[in-house]
């Protein structure tokens, strides 16, 4: 009946901050090889990412521990977090495996308080009449009242909310969910966010539109949501979505363009683009066909100052690495299960404990040797690179020659594939080397960005050698595209008929060969055209990528050479890389 939207949890530095201490807890665990400390680890884990609103992972985490609090007959554990999983399942409305969880829980009961919980909640989803649901639901809240249980507390009144509704009782459902957000909100500001929503969702399906106002406006008036400034836009966002829903556009404009300027000023790249976006539609709807305009050029001129303030960018880089290093933590201690286990059998035969040691010893040998050169890998990411600024200009300045000839359709594609494009060098901004794959494709989408720019000056084509794995090599990010940039800008740019502009990967013993060809019209021609103002300005886009070049070669010994060349007759230029694969 309610249909939750996405909420975002708190500021992205708590959740960067709680992730790391949750991989700092699990190494420690694992290393002292402490089983309950190891699944402790995972509860705390999956409760934050409860109160977030992920309940898949949540019940991930929760799964683990589980297994593990069974192996260790810990019932007192096993009990909590059983209960705890049949909530995740509920959330995602897995019923029957809740129903089944809750019911473990109520059979293995550390007290009779709990069983009765875990009992009524079992009775909750299973029974077939409204009464009861409600009866059972009551008798939680009498005992979340006694326990002086916020959470739950809230939780229970959410939940008598919907079996009202489905009693067509609207005004019961709208004292239920107003009670559970007034307690909510104290101590649980996720809950009462989803809450919030579940209330105001119900006075527009009602149509009620001004409680709906009402109860939307006093969420923002909440500490919470007006220290946290992403929270924030996107409860204004939902706001003048009711507006619009009311058939009150202006008010709605008024409240995205604060919702959008909010976002520029905070640097929240995806709430910024996501109210240019409404503000669009509701332009195009009344016609304003020039605001729309205006409101597109000053977002594109904004974009990049805005994209270098969104931390939201480098906190989920560091939360993936963070869940990459834990992903890594629960292998070592699946490791040592192993090797525990493997050491047992060696009292029971000396010839096979002597065959399995050599084994492990070996084993262990390799793995570490990986984890070591990871590790130096990660310490080397010291520099970060930035896209060619030039480029950056270069894509802006054509989008606005499409909005300028009114060519609206191709602005919005082309910003589509431009912001793909800037997003995927963004993930790949702290890696000195990322798999060929992720590189072919954000050339591939470059040289798309361009040709949509020049159609009519150019072809290409991409080759690239069948021997070359596309997975497992690793290619230094973004390299090759300042070459393919100088050939369409500065060479077939200025062709009087269509020209060809040819990108080749091929595999040449020990070496990666990348060659950037095209008939334009070469080095010395370009040079004669530029005017004085243009020879005496720098091009720190070839200057950069061959400092980094040398860069690359001096930490990875990778030995990579560059050659670039005009040929002959004029014919065009020829751009050689060479990438030692050794």
């Amino acid at each position: 009946m309610f249909a939750v939207g996405n909420l975002v949890a708190a500021q992205d530095t708590t959740r960067v901050s709680q992730a790391l201490k949750s991989a700092a807890k699990l190494k420690k665990a694992v290393e002292k090889n402490d089983n309950k400390g190891v699944a402790d680890t995972y509860v705390g884990m999956a409760n934050d990412y409860y109160n977030q609103g992920n309940y898949a992972k949540s019940e991930e985490f929760l799964i683990k521990a589980k297994n593990i609090y069974q192996n260790l007959n810990d019932k007192k554990s096993l009990e909590a977090v059983t209960r705890k999983l049949a909530q995740s399942q509920e959330k995602q409305n897995k019923i029957a495996p809740a129903i089944s969880n809750y019911s473990m829980a109520a059979q293995m009961g550390y007290n009779e308080k709990s069983k009765v919980i875990n009992a009524n909640d079992v009775a909750r989803l299973s029974s077939p009449s409204a009464e009861q649901k409600v009866e059972a639901i009551q008798n939680n809240i009498n005992l979340s009242k006694k326990g002086n249980e916020q959470a739950d507390l809230a939780e229970s009144y959410s939940q008598l909310a919907e079996v009202n509704l489905q009693q067509k009782d609207v005004s019961k459902a709208e004292e239920n969910l107003t009670n559970a957000y007034t307690i909510s909100k104290r101590e649980a500001p996720q809950q009462a966010l989803q809450i919030n929503q579940k209330l105001t969702n119900l006075y527009v399906e009602h149509k009620n539109f001004d409680k709906a106002i009402e109860a939307k406006k006093k969420v923002l008036k909440e500490d919470f949501v007006k220290e946290n400034s992403q929270e924030k836009v996107n409860q204004i966002q939902e706001l003048a979505d009711i507006y619009i829903k009311k058939n009150d556009k202006e008010e709605a404009m008024g409240l995205l363009k604060n919702a959008y300027g909010i976002a520029l000023e905070k640097g929240h790249t995806l709430e910024a683009q996501k109210s240019v976006k409404k503000l669009d539609s509701l332009y195009t709807i009344s016609g304003n066909t020039d605001a729309s305009v205006q409101l597109y050029r000053d977002f594109l001129g904004k974009l990049p100052d805005l994209v270098s303030k969104d931390r939201s960018l480098v906190d989920n880089k560091i939360l993936e690495d963070t869940e990459q290093r834990i992903s890594q933590l629960e292998k070592e201690k699946e490791l040592k299960d192993e090797l525990i286990r493997k050491k047992n059998v060696f009292n029971y035969s000396l010839i096979g404990a002597l065959i399995l040691l050599i084994g492990l010893i070996a084993f262990i040998f390799r793995t570490l040797k990986k984890v070591q050169i990871k590790n130096k890998k990660i310490a080397l990411q010291s520099l970060r690179r930035e896209m060619n600024p030039h480029f950056i200009f270069n894509s802006l300045n054509s989008v606005n020659h499409f909005i300028a000839t009114n060519n609206e359709l191709e602005a919005n594609q082309y910003l589509t594939k431009f912001s793909k494009l800037m997003r995927g060098v963004m993930e790949n901004s702290t890696e000195d080397f990322i798999p060929f794959q992720q590189e072919l494709d954000l050339l591939q989408n470059y040289l798309a960005l361009e040709k949509t720019r020049f159609a009519d000056k150019f072809d290409y084509e991409v080759d690239v050698d069948e021997n070359l794995n596309m997975q497992s090599l690793q290619v230094p990010g973004m390299l090759v595209q300042p070459f393919l940039e100088n050939a369409i800008w500065h060479g077939l740019r200025y062709r009087m008929e269509k020209g060809f502009l040819k990108l080749n990967f091929e595999k040449n013993e020990r070496h990666l060969e990348i060659t950037i060809e095209d008939n334009g019209i070469g080095i010395e021609e370009s040079k004669k055209q530029k005017t004085h103002h243009q020879k005496t300005r720098e091009g720190r886009g070839m200057k950069n990528t061959l400092e980094r070049i040398q860069l690359l070669n001096d930490l990875y010994k990778k030995d990579i050479t560059c050659s670039v060349k005009d040929k002959e007759n004029n014919s065009g230029v020829l751009v050689t890389i060479k990438i030692n694969l050794g």
